[in-house]
């Protein structure tokens, strides 16, 4: 058992050291440089303020009738390329756009339209134009599905950034600088395997990522107990020295893997929970009704018009970048978003002020009608459930305001939602099996704790510690795998023997 067992991990690292090692080089550089993204502060620092003027702005239902879309759950008003535009979708596969003033659907963005759209976003800086791409490297979120083709426009500025505009709708839908270009590919772009991403190995992309880091996991679970049974914890080897090897690199592998190999062994593994493998994470049962939360439906016959709301903020002495239509808890409001804040107001564009908590319990009622509300919670800082991560991060686009109202339900699944009494809105929901997934996944992987993310450089040293452990273990693993190899391959028998 024990030589199968050796010979299992020996010819694991052989395969997966090198891997395992670029796993290590990549996440190190994610600590501080992510996949690029547009986060939702970023894209309103891009927007222009809107204004009022003759012709603004032709009535809802027209506008929903000339996107051509069925039902979409997104609508927004924005200014585009210098032209108020109503953007319509429904998050995931279908965008369009309606011209405010004329309403005729906007035709599909080419590169002058790009261009002046980005330059406005620019504020103004030069851009010039690159191409048009269906995916790269850097767009290869599902979020941008339903804005391809991009159009790729380069600002011309010292942090070169690359603003990749939508087909469908005119609007920037994500930034790349050229520090994110540049170390991303030995960043996220190598730590997500997205060398298997946009090409013929793309429907098996998940897969492979799933069963490379179940190897991983074997790899490392088999050096640990390979490592503890090498150990003498009694008596000593003759060398006086507790592990089998008195020098080398077989002894730093050893020691390093002794250390540093559960860390090695779980950070694999959150690795592998990341990508909720066969859908352990997703619960059964019923699911939340965010419509029936919101009241019912968007609907165009009592949507506040965006004539009146603009003249309305306009008197206030508002700068509204953004307008978006919602139902908060049956009643037809506006969120609108300025440079430093966002709040509600009515059809007449008069601000609202906060929800009450009644109010809030009342909408998450209707999320799950056949549960309870078994408890509540205001909070007015971070946990270990809600809590913000920087932009750079994975999870950085989330949106996390205080205070908030957490509700317990005692559904099968155990939900908990988090409501902001800000804007009415749901900014986060989970069950049990996300929340496991939280402490598998995100914990393991980042140790995101807010209290510990908050202990920099602790955090820091921490994280780049465990790392360098874990790359060191990794390429003594490739060195000595590449030693076995050159050794098995240069033992030839000599010519004349049998």
């Amino acid at each position: 058992m024990k030589r199968l067992l050796y010979l299992l991990h020996r010819w694991a690292g052989i395969t997966l050291a090198l891997v395992m090692a670029l796993w290590f080089l990549s996440g190190m550089v994610m600590l501080y440089v992510g996949y690029p993204k547009l986060t939702p502060a970023e894209q309103l620092q891009g927007q222009a303020v809107l204004t009022v003027g003759p012709g603004c702005c032709v009535p809802l239902a027209e506008a929903l009738a000339a996107s051509g879309l069925r039902e979409p759950t997104q609508w927004r008003l924005m200014r585009i390329g210098g032209e108020l535009r109503y953007a319509f979708g429904d998050g995931r596969k279908a965008a369009a756009a309606v011209d405010a003033r004329s309403g005729r659907r906007v035709p599909p963005t080419d590169a002058g339209a790009a261009v002046a759209s980005a330059a406005e976003f620019a504020g103004g800086a030069p851009v010039h134009w690159l191409g048009e791409v269906q995916e790269d490297a850097w767009t290869h979120s599902r979020a941008l599905d339903a804005h391809r083709p991009l159009q790729v426009v380069a600002v011309d500025e010292p942090d070169g950034r690359w603003l990749y505009v939508s087909s469908r709708t005119g609007e920037v839908v994500r930034d790349a600088s050229r520090t994110e270009r540049t170390w991303g590919w030995v960043g996220a772009w190598l730590h997500w395997l997205y060398v298997f991403r946009g090409g013929a190995l793309d429907a098996w992309w998940t897969d492979i990522v799933i069963w490379l880091a179940i190897a991983g996991g074997v790899l490392a679970l088999s050096g640990g107990v390979v490592g503890v049974w090498r150990w003498r914890f009694s008596t000593p080897y003759k060398s006086g020295s507790r592990s089998p090897y008195r020098v080398g690199l077989m002894r730093w592998h050893h020691l390093v893997g002794l250390t540093g190999g559960l860390l090695a062994l779980t950070w694999v593994l959150s690795g592998l929970f990341s990508m909720n493998p066969w859908k352990i994470f997703t619960a059964n049962g019923a699911r939340p009704d965010r419509i029936a939360f919101a009241g019912g439906p968007l609907r165009a016959d009592d949507a506040p018009a965006a004539a009146h709301v603009l003249a309305q903020l306009s008197a206030d002495g508002q700068a509204p970048r953004l307008l978006e239509w919602r139902r908060v808890a049956g009643q037809p409001v506006v969120l609108v978003q300025t440079a430093g804040t966002s709040f509600l107001v009515d059809a007449s564009g008069r601000r609202l002020p906060p929800r009450p908590e009644a109010t809030l319990e009342q909408a998450a009622a209707r999320l799950l009608p056949q549960a309870r509300i078994i408890s509540r919670e205001w909070l007015q800082a971070y946990d270990a459930h809600y809590y913000a991560r920087e932009s750079h991060t994975m999870t950085g686009h989330r949106e996390r305001p205080l205070p908030v109202l957490r509700l317990r339900f005692d559904d099968p699944a155990a939900h908990e939602a988090v409501l902001d009494p800000a804007t009415g809105s749901l900014v986060q929901l989970t069950n049990r099996p996300q929340r496991a997934e939280r402490w598998l996944f995100a914990f393991l992987h980042s140790f995101d704790l807010p209290v510990l993310l908050n202990a920099r450089p602790v955090w820091d040293l921490w994280m780049l510690g465990f790392s360098l452990a874990g790359l060191a273990l990794s390429l003594t693993g490739v060195v000595l795998g590449w030693r076995r190899l050159r050794h098995k391959i240069t033992r030839r028998p000599v010519a004349g023997r049998r």
